[in-house]
């Protein structure tokens, strides 16, 4: 099952929070007009994100009009060999990230090393910047150990209001 696909929302590490028997039973006496869980299937916007390596994580988000309190779809370029693609994504797998092959969030960029392809990567979670920076180092790791590199990020929200 994809980690979109599960119900409920998202700790800072992209896992599923259980809700408790009394959050559970208030839900159902007085709906929250309050979106659900956010998914990778949901319209979103880019709230923050870079390429710049030595950019931290901090500066960016306090940069960026992130809202800390709701979900976001953090999403990685990593730049890798054709042959190793299937590979790192199955990696990423493990940590509940999704290959994302369509163009939802906009068109692919084009790889910027000859040889290499893109693979997009996408999880929804809680985010703040010791977590932005843990999955910005769990992709720069990623890339290398597949012969690649992490190319870039963002933050992606639903659009407020």
């Amino acid at each position: 099952m994809s980690s979109s696909a599960s119900p409920g929302p998202r700790d800072l590490n992209g896992r599923v929070v259980e809700q408790g028997r009394l959050a559970r039973l208030r839900s159902r006496l007085r709906p929250s007009a309050a979106a659900g869980p956010l998914t990778l299937d949901e319209r979103v916007e880019v709230v923050a994100g870079s390429d710049d390596d030595a950019l931290a994580s901090s500066v960016a988000l306090d940069a960026s009009s992130w809202r800390a309190a709701e979900e976001v779809i953090l999403r990685h370029h990593v730049e890798v060999p054709p042959e190793r693609r299937a590979e790192a994504a199955a990696v990423a797998a493990l940590d509940g990230y999704e290959s994302v092959d369509d163009e939802r969030w906009g068109p692919c960029p084009p790889a910027r090393d000859e040889g290499l392809v893109v693979l997009v990567l996408a999880r929804v979670q809680l985010l703040d910047a010791m977590h932005l920076s843990q999955e910005r180092s769990r992709m720069a790791s990623l890339g290398s150990r597949h012969g690649g590199f992490a190319r870039e990020w963002a933050v992606l929200q639903r659009p407020p209001g």
